[in-house]
């Protein structure tokens, strides 16, 4: 309970506080605001006013609230109880990352010299160490995680895999970080690509756990047989 009180304070201090500085700058905001970048850093997409100001703040009350209440339509509902902490992280992290581009955009849109090869790459590398650092906890769902055929239908599988995927996302999350610094003209195509593979990988990794797991289940609801 505790948990989720923090990470609800938490978010609407994030999401308030873009909304009051959009309510505060709006007179003085540029007619166009970058909304978009393409996988070599550039701009391929501009906005208005109202989206460039208040998309942003929407898309994260959005996002929050559907965070806030999904455990209660979630079958799994019950095993939330069994990782509320790191729920609660995962909740706060992903306001935090849209909170951390609305500031980019904000500051691209005011001429601030920013690049989003550096800084894209930076905020999704820290939001996959956070990730990472709570996903061994998770438990089964139906809404978040690694969430294939054969993780929702073995225990084992599920719990195995997410503990492999731990690992892999805060490794992950350094090397994209690492590579912002180091090599920023590479680092988003280096960042989705990694992204990529790294998906499969444990796709197939819970496959290969699933295979041996004597106590995995079918999927519920198969007819029976006329």
């Amino acid at each position: 309970m505790r948990a989720r009180w923090i990470a609800d304070v938490t978010c609407a201090v994030l999401i308030g506080g873009m909304l009051l500085f959009g309510a505060l700058t709006w007179s003085g905001a540029p007619d166009q605001f970058p909304m978009h970048w393409n996988l070599h850093g550039e701009v391929d997409r501009y906005g208005g006013r109202l989206e460039g100001v208040f998309a942003l703040p929407l898309l994260a009350l959005g996002v929050a609230l559907l965070l806030r209440f999904v455990p209660r339509i979630d079958p799994g509902r019950d095993n939330y109880d069994n990782f509320a902490g790191a729920w609660a992280t995962i909740r706060v992290a992903v306001v935090a990352l849209v909170t951390a581009i609305y500031g980019l955009v904000q500051g691209v849109a005011r001429g601030a010299a920013v690049d989003v090869r550096t800084v894209i790459p930076l905020a999704v590398g820290a939001l996959l160490v956070i990730l990472g650092n709570v996903l061994g906890k998770v438990r089964p769902n139906w809404f978040f995680g690694i969430r294939t055929p054969w993780t929702l239908s073995s225990a084992e599988s599920w719990s195995r895999t997410h503990r492999a995927g731990g690992w892999v996302f805060v490794g992950l999350g350094l090397l994209t970080m690492t590579t912002a610094v180091v090599a920023p003209g590479r680092s988003i195509v280096l960042m989705v690509v990694l992204i990529l593979f790294a998906t499969l990988g444990l796709a197939a990794y819970s496959y290969v756990v699933w295979r041996r797991d004597p106590d995995k289940v079918p999927p519920a609801g198969r007819t029976a047989a006329p």
